[in-house]
């Protein structure tokens, strides 16, 4: 099994290939040059690795929620090396992808190594506003434990009433702190700074790939969450053209 993974959706630059269970990856923080530094990445991987595109079994790609062009970006590039070779895509939840990032402070994690533990992961969405999703995971993959939402801080719902949760993602250090601040109770461990990683986004695809999920290149859908993004880019178009 090998595949390419992209994940453009936060501030993070990510690129991964997956060869059989091992993953070589490149990650910079990178604002604003996601475009530039994508596909020279991937065309890197593939050389350092000794293998060819023709010999990926499919794209992978962290579908959103996230900033905008970035998540674009990711669908766009995927799309292009998917169509190019007849390969199909990969999309995963960015929150998920973020939920792999989470550690489980010493002396606290669960007994047994591939025991389950819970996690809130939460990327900041600007506007006052974070992207939220609750997981669990177990034996290397994020299960989603409720439906992925954009929201004030203020708003944000951990799922059930017990503690001992994961907090990892840009979300808990949004707007001065609001959401680690109000949930720290249920927390055990916030890692404010965690971004995700195309590494994670490789597991993820992989075991998605051995269960069926792959679908065809064109039938792939970003989660914006924020449903008035579109509308907002046809207002801003109306408006020019009504002033023109």
């Amino acid at each position: 099994m090998k595949l390419l993974a992209f994940e453009t959706s936060t501030e993070a630059c990510s690129v991964a290939l997956w060869l059989d269970g091992e993953v070589r990856e490149r990650f910079e923080l990178a604002p604003r040059r996601h475009a530039e530094l994508s596909l020279p990445w991937a065309e890197a991987l593939l050389a350092e690795a000794g293998i060819g595109r023709s010999q990926l079994d499919a794209v992978a790609l962290g579908r959103g929620p996230g900033a905008f062009t970035g998540v674009r970006l990711a669908i766009a590039v995927a799309q292009g090396i998917a169509l190019a070779l007849d390969r199909p895509l990969l999309p995963v939840s960015t929150l998920a992808i973020l939920a792999l990032r989470a550690s489980v402070p010493a002396g606290e994690a669960p007994a047994g190594e591939a025991a389950p533990h819970r996690v809130y992961a939460s990327i900041d969405a600007r506007m006052g506003e974070v992207y939220t999703g609750a997981f669990e995971l177990r034996d290397g993959e994020a299960f989603a434990l409720d439906a992925e939402r954009v929201c004030a801080p203020a708003e944000a719902v951990v799922p059930g009433e017990n503690g001992g949760w994961l907090g990892v993602g840009t979300g808990f250090g949004a707007a001065e702190g609001a959401l680690a601040q109000r949930l720290a109770p249920r927390f055990a461990a916030i890692d404010a700074q965690a971004l995700p990683h195309a590494a994670d986004l490789a597991r993820l695809a992989a075991a998605a790939y051995a269960r069926g999920e792959a679908i065809a290149p064109e039938l792939v859908e970003p989660a914006y969450l924020r449903d008035n993004v579109a509308l907002t880019i046809a207002e801003q178009a109306a408006l020019r053209n009504r002033g023109g």
